[in-house]
């Protein structure tokens, strides 16, 4: 792992602008924080009442409200089976539901009132971490790291564009 020390990211940002002075020890520093980062994803929280694959599907629903199963797996990456069995999970729980939405054919899975309920619950644990690791970098920092996710994940969708072509 690349080791930057007290560089600011800005720096590393203007010295690797030239896609050929992106070395294998660069994208390997990369995909280990990475790694490191989507880690957090998966972590249980004390006190949870969720299972992060509850968590996922609940964020969905309720951030974004009733979707198709087909609109889930595309939205969580996952196979349309997963995606099946961990919905139909979630309803058996009583944490969603299957709804007729005027309009569309595919009926559509919405959070139920106590999915909900336990989402905005795990949702405030997975919060208090974040404000507190956001808090330990200080605001302008923090800023520039979520600055830097963005333009990272800009980044990502303009070159995978870019392959699919």
């Amino acid at each position: 792992m690349l080791d930057f020390g007290n560089e600011s990211s800005r720096s590393i940002l203007i010295r690797v602008t030239d896609p050929d002075a992106i070395d294998d020890a660069l994208l390997r520093a990369l995909g280990d924080e990475l790694i490191r980062l989507s880690r957090r994803r998966m972590t249980n929280y004390p006190d949870a009442r969720l299972d992060n694959s509850a968590f996922k599907i609940l964020w969905l629903l309720v951030e974004t409200g009733p979707m198709t199963l087909k609109e889930i797996g595309e939205q969580l990456q996952l196979e349309q089976s997963t995606i099946n069995r961990q919905v139909n999970s979630a309803i058996d729980r009583g944490l969603a539901e299957r709804a007729l939405t005027p309009g569309q054919t595919a009926r559509t899975v919405r959070a139920t009132a106590a999915g909900e309920d336990d989402y905005r619950h795990d949702a405030g644990l997975r919060a208090a971490a974040m404000r507190e690791a956001l808090g330990e970098l200080g605001p302008d920092h923090a800023a520039t790291v979520i600055a830097g996710l963005g333009s990272l994940n800009d980044a990502f969708d303009r070159a995978q564009a870019r392959i699919e072509r």
